[in-house]
């Protein structure tokens, strides 16, 4: 039995269940702890509402489809849950503040048979997170410094960068070495050609000469603000 809900925490949807964040617990043989082996989406709220749900959920499903798993909602379905799940939280909202609003699913467990796991299909989980907008103040106010590291981008001949996959230790070792040369840089990888390609949760735009350039799709994620900001 799930204990009492508090009023001041944030509840999540996990495998067909809103409880609280403390009892969403994925096995350890989950294939995303093993291996990275899972898919997620995420958006941000505006004043407590979701930008553009249907089409970060139709991204996810995208995702979901080239890795081959089925999360047993469909996409109508998994826009339902989301909104169930903003609902319970906006009220621990403060004035100005907003959410990430994430859906997140896994292969599921590797089970071995004998373990007498409750759950071994794909794991689904739909949560809420603050957004980081304290900490990030100075970069609204005065920018975002970029650091180029000599990491590249992983080719898309190895793995589609247009799924949004938990397996983000390419993008991570970047941002590390970045951090190492300024801990308060973002970095921006190069694609296998030499080209401006991405950087973790981040499209980038040039504007020059009155021209905005941007990435090709092949080389990063098709990013839903950066097709706002091509809109």
């Amino acid at each position: 039995m799930s204990e009492p809900v508090r009023a001041n925490e944030r509840i999540a949807y996990f495998n067909g269940r809103y409880v609280p964040e403390r009892e969403v617990v994925v096995p350890f043989r989950d294939r995303s702890f093993k291996y990275g082996d899972a898919v997620f989406d995420m958006t941000r709220t505006f004043d407590g509402r979701p930008f553009r749900l249907k089409e970060h959920v139709d991204r996810l499903y995208r995702s979901l489809r080239y890795l081959r798993i089925d999360p047993g909602l469909s996409p109508k379905e998994m826009i339902g849950v989301s909104e169930e799940v903003l609902e319970r939280n906006l009220h621990l909202l403060g004035e100005g503040e907003d959410y990430w609003l994430g859906q997140r699913v896994s292969r599921g467990v590797d089970a071995v048979g004998d373990e007498g796991w409750e759950h071994t299909g794909p794991n689904v989980i739909v949560e809420c997170t603050p957004l980081p907008l304290r900490q990030r103040a100075r970069q609204f106010r005065d920018g975002v410094d970029i650091i180029v590291p000599p990491i590249r981008r992983t080719s898309p001949d190895a793995l589609s960068p247009r799924a949004k996959m938990h397996n983000y230790l390419n993008l991570l070792t970047a941002d590390m070495a970045a951090k190492a040369s300024d801990p308060e840089a973002w970095s921006i990888l190069l694609d296998v050609n030499g080209n401006l390609s991405e950087g973790t949760g981040s499209n980038i735009f040039l504007v020059h000469d009155g021209v905005i350039s941007t990435p090709r799709e092949q080389f990063v994620l098709p990013g839903v603000s950066r097709r706002t900001v091509m809109d």
